[in-house]
């Protein structure tokens, strides 16, 4: 064996052997790996209750539920839900207490198994999680205390409501305002004159510049808010810098995922819609304007001065080209590359987008000119006779 080889196997020893004992450290020496601890232990009465499910006969409404897991894992006293059909199959096995299901599949859970029947499982599966597990539902200090961090900088012109919490490393200029509940994370800057609202959570290495921003938005890690817009007069003597000196509202409620960027105004003001939920990755340019309640996924582009209404939703990848209008309710599928405005209500998808009809059609039609093809190809020998017979000519 060649000395790589032995380091290579020395490791991969060592990894199994930690592997192993990672259950009698957890228990013993290490602090037990849990990152959200159960708030309560809820019965079964209690989540018919918050959820609204009709608890099944001859279930104790008394049970216990001491935690949450999928079908294929869920223990003796955890509670499940099926939402998917796609996993219908697996609610037979599942070994949960009792499950969140619909009418539709309430049948196929196994005998003794409490049944909390319920219209939308999985939006009633969230209101348990967030019961059971309030710190997962709202990032909190990093630094686990409240109050302004030693270790924080905040300027004396700053105004801090009581209850705002300052992990150690962040810095809040000038004049800037923030309300009660608000945790700012470690490292995160928050610019002069910048105003926040309540209940928000600013996450580490956040940085919010020319923003006002409502009450119970959530920045995730690596958010940038406020930073210039992309905006360049060009010309043969070189690209000449146009200040961009608007402004981003963020709404009440919304929610962005990490290391999303999202630009100030060049003129106007950049505008996130309450509600909205923006993935991580994204990038909104200057001027957009997206409404009420959209759904945002990662790496999604939204080029300058594009109007988003309410309730859109935008798959992954999409790029959207500058100046366009996405009417109410319209959905852009996945990795479209769109160029013109969308009716309200409307699906797109393709590169170019195109109306999810029309986008189907050609690729069916494109399918059978391919299949067509190669029934008129000739075959292989057919080819070799065809060149012998011409060498013989």
């Amino acid at each position: 064996m060649t000395d790589r080889g032995r380091i290579k196997s020395r490791i991969d020893s060592k990894i199994r052997l930690c592997l192993r004992a990672a259950p009698r450290y957890a228990s013993a020496a290490m602090t037990d790996p849990v990152f959200f601890r159960r708030a309560l232990t809820p019965g079964l009465a209690e989540i018919a209750e918050w959820t609204g499910a009709t608890l099944s006969e001859g279930a104790d409404p008394a049970r216990k539920i001491e935690g949450v897991g999928p079908l294929d894992r869920a223990g003796p006293n955890d509670l499940a839900f099926l939402d998917n059909p796609k996993y219908a199959d697996d609610l037979g096995r599942c070994a949960a207490a009792a499950v969140l299901v619909s009418a539709r599949f309430a049948d196929r859970a196994p005998a003794g198994m409490a049944r909390l029947v319920t219209p939308d499982p999985y939006r009633a599966f969230a209101r348990v999680l967030a019961k059971m597990y309030p710190e997962a539902n709202r990032p909190g200090s990093v630094y686990g205390q409240s109050g302004v961090a030693q270790g924080a900088l905040v300027s004396p012109e700053a105004r801090l409501e009581p209850g705002v919490t300052v992990d150690p490393g962040a810095v809040i200029g000038p004049r800037a305002e923030i309300g009660a509940g608000t945790v700012i994370g470690p490292n995160a800057v928050i610019g002069p004159n910048v105003r926040i609202g309540r209940d928000c959570a600013i996450g580490p290495n956040v940085t919010v510049l020319c923003a006002l921003i409502g009450d119970r938005v959530i920045l995730h890690p690596g958010v940038r808010v406020g930073q210039d817009g992309f905006g360049f007069a060009m010309g043969p003597g070189g690209h000449l810098k146009v200040p961009q000196i608007g402004r981003v509202i963020i709404q009440d409620d919304v929610e962005i995922g990490a290391n999303t960027t999202i630009d100030r105004g060049a003129n106007r003001d950049t505008v996130i819609g309450q509600g909205s939920k923006i993935d991580n990755l994204v990038q909104i340019a200057h001027n957009v304007v997206i409404g009420r309640n959209c759904v945002i996924v990662s790496q999604v582009g939204i080029s300058g001065s594009c109007e988003v209404g309410d309730f859109v939703a935008i798959g992954g990848q999409a790029g959207l080209s500058g100046h366009l209008k996405i009417g109410m309710g319209a959905q852009i599928g996945a990795s479209s590359g769109l160029m013109n405005d969308v009716p309200a209500g409307q699906r797109w998808i393709g590169a170019p987008a195109k109306p999810i009809k029309e986008f189907w059609r050609e690729i069916a039609a494109l399918g059978k000119l391919a299949q067509d093809s190669r029934k008129r190809a000739p075959a292989p020998q057919d080819r070799a006779d065809t060149k012998e017979g011409k060498s013989e000519e």
